[in-house]
């Protein structure tokens, strides 16, 4: 483990500690600089520009400072916010551990958000920079990048990965060829309590922007780190992009955290999958929690192949698998996201089923005596769960503030909005279903009254959410002419899924 032995004691010591993650990163490349760092999705090709790139720690702290470097030579300040939109490919990690290292605050986007979505987004928060890729399949990112930036005064400079840029993007694959010089450390006096990642979570009343600061990116890591039990110098295989705070604690932490490898996953090819497991010999592969209940039902989850560790994320805590995981040779760990507020770690036990989320305080790993606090749930009088611990964020977030004291702090406690009951038996809480107004799909948030809203305006008939045992929810529009809706929808820039609701038929 990257922050000494892999104890708790050393666990609960990185929660209070000075590291950020450059921090951690630094200390992986330094013990380990000849090793692979990063690999690539071997169809990298097939949905976005460049070959397949295997990148050793040196390399890698080569790149993330190229990265910072050229940010730092655009002007760009201390503490600006820079946009990041990327496939789940290495120069997702590069750009944002590139981005912290030169001192600024990283706001990854969904890679499904568009022109709309992004120009709001990227407007609450006075963002200086926008960084992306040429293309993800059909889309053109890049020109997205640059139509949302014409509508926003505060974007100065939008810069690519790829090929065939529009013009006035700043290209960044030459900077695999550059030979950064070495970037002074930014002084602060308390580092790691500083804002690192804007996140986004949704509700009723639209995007929030939740900021953390590197302690308690951390402490979602370690939750994860200790539940999982990883070994020093694991191998990871991720089809989670560093875009989501759940997305940050079971990939890129645990990944920072033993030092190991990790290779992406751009999702979902199953095939692919199973054969980045087999050729990097992965010792834990993390998931989405439904496509992991498939792969498994498949068959695609073997020993065999010299895995140890299932991370399931379920993205909608109320479509947890309650079918038992039995394989005598791999352990499968539940990870609950709610929303971007925090994530629990369950592992399961020799019955196969999921382990009781209870009420109070949460240790990881869980069950063990002594150990680490990373949580606590707490279930609000109006029967929603309430969550807190050292991962909550606790200070609001708003352009102006960069850093905040004490005196802004909340009591560290945030009711999360999903729906919970109790079990009077076990003393456990299920949770029932998102916040209300809001529905999931495949991982995106929806708030109804938005999606209705923007039906009436392309002149849909309605649109609604119907459960989906893979997605949690489906999308499906009625209307006149679908053809015309899908166009007006697509022109304003709008999530691709709600376009896909209208298609024709």
């Amino acid at each position: 483990m990257i922050l000494g032995n892999p104890s708790q004691a050393t666990a609960a010591s990185a929660l209070r500690g000075p590291d950020t993650l450059d921090d951690l990163f630094r200390r992986a490349a330094l013990r380990r600089p000849g090793v692979i760092a990063l690999a690539d999705p071997p169809d990298r090709e097939t949905f976005t520009d460049g070959a397949p790139r295997r990148l050793t720690y040196a390399e890698a702290d080569r790149m993330i400072s190229a990265i910072a470097e050229r940010l730092l030579q655009l002007g760009l300040r201390t503490d600006a916010i820079v946009g990041i939109q990327l496939p789940n490919t290495v120069e997702s990690v590069l750009t944002l551990l590139g981005v912290l290292r030169a001192g600024m605050i990283a706001a990854p986007l969904p890679l499904l958000w568009r022109r709309s979505e992004m120009t709001n987004a990227l407007r609450r928060l006075g963002a200086k920079a926008l960084i992306t890729c040429g293309h993800v399949g059909s889309a053109d990112h890049a020109g997205a990048a640059m139509d949302a930036a014409a509508e926003l005064f505060s974007i100065r400079y939008v810069c690519a990965f790829g090929g065939n840029l529009p013009d006035g993007v700043v290209p960044l694959d030459d900077l695999y060829m550059a030979k950064p010089e070495s970037l002074p450390r930014i002084e602060r006096d308390n580092p790691a309590a500083h804002i690192a990642v804007i996140t986004w979570d949704v509700s009723r009343d639209g995007f929030v922007p939740i900021a953390r600061n590197h302690l308690e990116i951390i402490a979602g890591g370690v939750a994860v780190f200790l539940e999982g039990g990883f070994e020093q110098d694991a191998t990871f295989l991720s089809a989670l992009a560093p875009s989501s705070f759940a997305g940050l604690a079971l990939t890129l932490l645990p990944w920072l955290l033993t030092g190991g490898t990790l290779a992406l996953h751009q999702p979902f090819d199953a095939d692919v999958f199973a054969a980045q497991l087999r050729e990097h010999r992965c010792d834990a592969a993390v998931l989405p929690g439904p496509v992991m209940s498939r792969l498994a039902d498949a068959g695609y989850l073997a020993a065999s192949s010299g895995l140890k560790i299932v991370m399931a994320l379920w993205r909608s805590p109320e479509c947890l698998n309650t079918t038992g995981w039995h394989s005598n040779n791999i352990a499968l760990v539940d990870v609950l996201a709610f929303g971007e507020t925090g994530v629990i770690a369950m592992r399961r036990g020799a019955d196969g089923g999921p382990a009781p989320l209870s009420l109070g305080t949460i240790n990881a790993p869980r069950g063990a005596p002594g150990g680490v606090l990373v949580g606590e749930l707490r279930r609000t009088e109006i029967g929603t769960i309430a969550m807190g611990g050292p991962m909550v964020p606790r200070h609001s977030f708003f352009p102006e503030a960069r850093r905040m004291d004490d005196s802004d702090a909340a009591d560290g406690v945030g009711d999360t909005g999903y729906t919970c009951r109790a079990d009077p038996d076990t003393k456990a809480v299920i949770v029932t279903g998102p916040p209300a107004g809001m529905v999931g799909v495949g991982g995106y948030l929806f708030a109804l009254s938005n999606l209705n809203e923007l039906a009436s305006v392309a002149g849909a008939d309605h649109i609604i959410a119907l459960p989906d045992p893979l997605c949690g929810h489906r999308l499906c529009g009625a209307a006149t002419n679908a053809a015309t809706v899908q166009a007006e929808l697509a022109g304003r820039g709008v999530n691709p899924l709600i376009v896909a609701a209208f298609g024709v038929r």
